[in-house]
């Protein structure tokens, strides 16, 4: 390693995120009605022109309906579908903690797709 180099972060901190940015991305990823919230952010033009609250919100969107697809589909098994629900929201409050500190968690598959997509 060069010792000229930084260690890489996972989860670089963005510099041009507002306390309202950082705030909004919280709310979007709050089990039950981030989703609302998210969709409201991305439909206000002065939001959604904001990088930080644009990508936030397409992630914790994306989370929120495959977060309800997984414990929908293992709600027969009703011990799974509960613990996979609430991993689930206990996760998204976790990467929305992150985001009120002005960070972006990299998500397996999501993010990268976001990123593809041209979202964010």
């Amino acid at each position: 390693m060069n010792m000229n180099q930084a260690p890489v972060s996972q989860a670089p901190v963005s510099t041009d995120a507002t306390s309202d940015d950082k705030l909004w991305a919280l709310l979007a990823y709050l089990p039950f009605v981030g989703w609302i919230i998210a969709i409201v952010a991305l439909l206000m033009e002065d939001k959604k022109a904001r990088p930080f609250i644009k990508f936030h919100s397409i992630q914790a969107l994306i989370l929120a309906v495959i977060n309800g697809i997984v414990a929908s589909v293992l709600a027969p098994v009703v011990f799974i579908g509960c613990i996979t629900g609430v991993a689930g929201a206990v996760y998204m409050l976790y990467i929305g903690y992150k985001a009120y500190q002005g960070e972006t968690v990299t998500v397996p598959f999501i993010t990268d797709f976001i990123k593809k997509q041209g979202w964010a």
